[in-house]
């Protein structure tokens, strides 16, 4: 056994703070009773999604070229239409390397539009040979956001609360994969593009517009290659635009997902980024991208080497109780940003 504890930042590990880590021991020992729990990530990807969700998304007997409103679909070249172009493309991949190497389940596919405009495509795979549950959702929403919304989304603006709604729109890719075998690890990833225009009573002010997502990586039991494998991957991605982006999009992916009331992460991190929009706008769609194609070679490998592996009860309820901290910080994160 090798320990793949380290402290250093230049490795590919978390600073852990008050736990052992040895391989292939499980991550995070604990005491606790085994948790029969599964969790079901909600594939939203907006952070106002409180607020936008009281439209009631009416389903669709298919999927549209485009959710974007008549006057943009016309301009493949928009922001807006790359992105959302992107995104479905990443979902279609994603979801048949999962149906691949599960070699026989099959996505069920949902399509649904929302009123205010916009619609999304939520696909969900369970039961498999290799899956036990696994979804990968896109929305491409617009319309008009309420004063305390558009304060939520945008926390850094030094205004106060516009006096009327302001015209928005969020795209945006999420996705949890969960294994059966407690051997193979969990997955999130989420990339997501969000605009405000100027308030109706305002008009001529400035667009504002940013990125956000992560791919990260969460193993109920911990092998140094396949941490190694996927941490290079991202490190990979992010050279590719900026050498200081990998360093600092992974502490950003350390310090979102700890769970301080246990003083531990959720896992083994990855990358993570929000409210970007410091680089180029065609920079941050490109590297947006990128990341978004790093998620099958990052996870499929991992997967393959390890989904027949032999395990026990033991193993699966050791799995079930990561699940239950999967869920946990999900719940302490949500109940946080709304207290």
């Amino acid at each position: 056994m090798t320990s793949i504890l380290s402290s250093s930042p230049s490795t590919f590990l978390p600073s852990f703070t008050s736990h052992s880590y040895l391989h292939p021991k499980p991550l995070f020992h604990s005491h606790h009773h085994h948790l029969n729990l599964t969790t079901q990530q909600h594939f939203t990807p907006l952070r106002v999604n409180s607020t936008l969700s009281m439209d009631k998304e009416i389903p669709q007997s298919q999927r549209p070229l485009t959710f974007l409103k008549q006057s943009e679909s016309d301009s493949s070249s928009t922001i807006r239409a790359r992105f959302e172009k992107m995104i479905r493309e990443t979902q279609d991949s994603v979801c048949n390397a999962i149906e691949s190497t599960d070699g026989g389940a099959k996505f069920k596919e949902d399509v649904w539009s929302r009123p205010g405009g916009g619609g999304g495509i939520s696909r969900v795979l369970q039961n498999g040979a290799v899956w036990e549950k696994a979804g990968v959702n896109v929305s491409v929403v617009y319309g008009l956001m309420p004063p305390d919304a558009y304060r939520a989304a945008n926390p850094s603006s030094s205004s106060s609360s516009p006096p009327s709604p302001v015209p928005f729109f969020a795209a945006g890719i999420s996705s949890v994969l969960h294994p059966k075998n407690p051997f193979a690890p969990t997955m999130h990833f989420n990339y997501r593009y969000f605009e405000t225009d100027a308030p109706k009573d305002a008009p001529g002010a400035p667009r504002q517009w940013w990125f956000g997502g992560g791919t990260d990586l969460t193993p109920a039991y911990i092998f140094e290659e396949d941490v190694k494998h996927f941490h290079q991957t991202q490190k990979s991605a992010c050279d590719k635009f900026d050498p200081s982006f990998y360093p600092r999009f992974k502490k950003w992916c350390d310090d979102y997902f700890y769970i301080k009331h246990r003083d531990e992460r959720r896992g083994l991190g990855g990358i993570f980024f929000d409210d970007l929009n410091d680089y180029d706008q065609e920079l941050l769609l490109s590297f947006s991208t990128e990341c978004a194609n790093s998620v099958i070679p990052a996870y499929i490998p991992i997967i393959e080497k390890r989904k027949d592996l032999p395990f026990t009860d033991e193993h699966k309820a050791w799995q079930q109780l990561r699940r239950g901290r999967y869920v946990e910080f999900n719940l302490v994160h949500y109940f946080t940003k709304i207290s």
